[in-house]
Parts: C-alpha cells; structure tokens; sequence
C-alpha cells in the first residue's frame, strides 16, 4: 500500500511540473521543461551518490581504519546487510560533529551508507547497528533513487515557477502577471507537500524494516532519541548549505525537531519511537527534547572517537 502511495504521490508531482510547464510556455514550454528535467534525472540516476558524497567529504571506510569505532561500525554494517540479503554496501565515515547517518546509491548493487564521526562517538554500538539498519531498509526499498527523483522533480517545479514571475507566465493561458505569481507561490507549495509526504512515509517503513533487520526495535528508538537530542544542539554546516539533501538524513540535520507537521521531511521523532516499542513489545519509550538536551558529551574527542 505504501508503495502505491508513492506511485501515485510522485505521478501528481509529475502532473504538477507538466502543468507548470504549460502555463508557463504553452505546450512547447511544457515540452522543453520535461526534457529538461528528464536529463536532469537521467544525471541524477547515475552520479547523485558520487554528489552526495563528495558534498559531505565522506571518506570510504578502508584497510586504513583498522581498529577502533569506525571499524566496527563497518563491520556491523557487513554483518547487517548479510542479515538482510543484501549486496554488501560502500561503507563511509563523515567527519562531522552532528549525530547523523544517510544511505545513497540508485540501487542495491550500487548502494553507500554514511555516518557521521558525532553519531559514532555519541552511540552504542547496538545503536549504532539499528541506525545501519535502517538506512539498509532504505536500500532495500530502494528509497535512495525514489527520493532523488522527487528532489529533482520538486527543484524543477521551483525552478519553472520562478521563470513564471520574471516572464509573467503564457499569457494566452489568462492569469498575466497575476496568474505568474500564483503559480510562483503555490506550485513549490504543492510541490513541497508531496515531496514531504513522500518523504515521512518512507521513513516510518524503513524504521520498520530496519528494526526487523536488526531484530532489536528498541536499539533504533533509543538511537532516535539520542540522535535528535544531539541535531537539535550541533549544526550542521554542509546540510544548512544544502538543504536539499536533509531529507535523505535519518534525521533532519537543518531544525534536529521532532514536531509532525505538514511541512516536515521527517515524521515527529517520539511518533517513530512509539512505533518502534510497540514492535518492541512495549516498555519505557525512550524521550527526547527538541530544545536544550544535555543527555550527552558534546565535547571534542579524538579523531573518529
């Protein structure tokens, strides 16, 4: 069902841009904008893991990390990808203080995870492996290349729409400067619901898959709670350059907040984690604050922990 969803959430954004398109330039401007876009995602298709990860200076996990945190956290991340029947993926470390992991790659075979140096130092290494798991479940719901793809869509419809304002749209569509501005304001608006709508759907799935890979949901809760204990506190620069990318984070690096609103990439954090310890059986969830957590060290350490 929620593959569906996603199918008929991404052809109406689809739909959207064709329209944009056509308002903007008649029939022939709708034609040059999917053109447009489709070589942009055909781009995408293949080089946005290489773009992703070089925009965060992610360094590929080697023989040169032979011990140590970052270590074990590669091998947790063979371990689990064995567990879940999938290719064995590139394995990265991003030298960032803000406790966070994303997943990239157009397919399985072709799959990267990364974590940043903050979410290894702040994490146990059962945390750390619920985290790894659910950026697995991305992968094996090939999510990475569905998210890339609606970015891509959602940066066009921007893009068409801010044509609109400075060229006062198809002016044989009725609306003039009017019409232009309407579709300047509401088109990303649009855009941007299903955009994100997408994306907090696909989160709620892989905390279930994750959890089921892993076999322990209660390790993704707690790792949930110190993860957006730790963004709500700790910047991150690369993300607030490139807002764009916070949506393939497991939480989004821009706010760390865990409010479920509408325009949220990220479904509410204490949502997920309810979640997660139902599949749990229950217990104590464990809680975050959106504000002024002081739950862990923040103090520099050593070179990857």
């Amino acid at each position: 069902m929620n593959t569906l969803r996603t199918g008929m959430l991404l052809a109406a954004l689809t739909a959207l841009f064709m329209g944009v398109g056509y308002l903007v330039g008649g029939a022939g401007g709708m034609m040059l904008a999917f053109l447009f876009a489709a070589g942009t995602n055909l781009f995408a298709y293949w080089n946005s893991d290489k773009m992703v990860l070089r925009m965060y200076k992610a360094q590929e996990v080697d023989e040169t990390h032979a011990s140590g945190a970052v270590r074990r956290y590669a091998e947790l991340v063979q371990g689990l990808a064995a567990r879940a029947n999938l290719p064995q993926p590139k394995v990265y470390i991003i030298d960032n203080p803000q406790p966070n992991a994303f997943a990239t790659g157009r397919n399985p075979e072709n799959a990267a995870v990364a974590a940043t140096t903050g979410l290894l130092k702040m994490l146990t290494d059962e945390e750390i492996a619920g985290v790894m798991a659910h950026e697995l479940a991305h992968v094996k719901n090939r999510d990475t290349l569905t998210m890339t793809v609606t970015a891509t869509i959602a940066g066009a419809i921007t893009m068409l729409a801010n044509f609109a304002m400075f060229f006062g749209g198809n002016r044989n569509n009725g609306g003039g400067l009017i019409g232009a501005i309407a579709i300047m304001i509401f088109a990303p608006m649009a855009a941007a619901l299903v955009q994100m709508a997408i994306s907090r759907g696909r989160e709620y799935e892989a905390d279930k898959g994750g959890a089921e890979i892993c076999g322990h949901p209660e390790w993704l809760a707690s790792a949930l709670a110190k993860i957006s204990n730790g963004a709500a506190q700790i910047p991150n620069m690369t993300a607030e350059r490139h807002p764009e990318t916070g949506q393939l984070m497991i939480i989004n690096p821009l706010s760390g907040r865990g409010a479920d609103n509408l325009f949220s990439t990220h479904p509410g954090t204490q949502n997920r984690i309810d979640r997660l310890m139902q599949m749990a059986g229950g217990g104590a969830a464990p809680r975050f604050e959106s504000q002024g957590a002081s739950s862990f060290d923040a103090r520099p350490k050593g070179p990857w922990g």
